[in-house]
């Protein structure tokens, strides 16, 4: 099966998915495209969200990037534009939605959180799923842009700032009853290690990247492809709407033209 995968996300934090997809499907064709102008999303409305994403649809198009199948590696952008996109979509998308089912399944106090952008902690679709799988569950709610910043910081410098992250953990003071964690944004599995250290190992921490991978996978094997040589497929191919420096990889840097901003004007 040879496929090209495009990941999407407002920064760096769906890398976290990429590397869950790519050890599911080594052989495919990878290309990363983060919206950094306007991180973090959890700032943004929905609008400027489904806005930007249209655009990059577009920008698939007119480029003739032969993308098999589109990722939205971002909790935020998943939660608050996902059904929106898809409508306007000749190619499959995949979300990321918060790990709020499985970690009820697994909790033993009853009390889990989620850890996410105030844009997710908001959104319909999180409410919708606490309603659906969390009924004898309590669900805390904890928002965050500052661990978006340190995540970004920790990739980009190989370096976890331990100091900032334990301010911003100690500014949110997750209830002590909670023993389950959910990562609701793609960014923080780049701080486990980090959070782990501070609870000392004492809550377990949830995302939603091995199951992304795999319904990636599922949904490209109802395709099929010829077969190409691992040998000669692209290396990942990293895009970015603002400057960036990335592991010395190349970032193309491009322009997403919001099409609303257009039609308007």
């Amino acid at each position: 099966m040879s496929a090209h995968i495009l990941v999407f996300d407002s920064g760096l934090g769906g890398t976290t998915v990429l590397e869950h997809i790519r050890c599911a499907l080594p052989e495919a064709q990878f290309s990363y495209f983060m919206d950094n102008a306007y991180l973090p999303y959890g700032k943004q409305s929905q609008q400027t969200i489904i806005n930007r994403l249209s655009a990059l649809l577009d920008y698939i198009r007119v480029n003739q990037l032969a993308v098999d199948i589109l990722v939205i590696a971002c909790n935020t952008a998943s939660t608050a534009a996902l059904s929106a996109v898809r409508k306007l979509a000749s190619i499959p998308i995949v979300g990321v939605v918060p790990a709020i089912k499985p970690a009820t399944l697994i909790t033993q106090s009853k009390h889990i959180a989620l850890l996410a952008t105030p844009a997710t902690v908001q959104s319909a679709y999180t409410q919708q799923l606490i309603q659906e799988y969390a009924k004898d569950v309590t669900v805390h709610l904890y928002a965050s842009v500052e661990l978006v910043n340190i995540a970004e910081q920790a990739y980009l410098n190989k370096q976890l700032d331990q100091n900032k992250l334990t301010a911003e953990l100690d500014r949110l003071a997750i209830d002590h009853s909670v023993d389950v964690i959910v990562l609701g944004c793609t960014h923080f599995p780049l701080l486990t290690h980090g959070i782990n250290d501070y609870f000392a190992g004492a809550v377990r921490l949830l995302d939603s990247g091995a199951a992304i991978a795999k319904r990636v996978v599922t949904l490209l094997a109802t395709e099929k492809r010829p077969e190409v040589a691992v040998d000669k497929k692209k290396p990942l191919h990293f895009y970015a709407t603002a400057s960036i420096y990335i592991d010395k990889q190349p970032v193309e840097l491009v322009t997403l033209t919001d099409l609303t901003q257009n039609e308007k004007s």
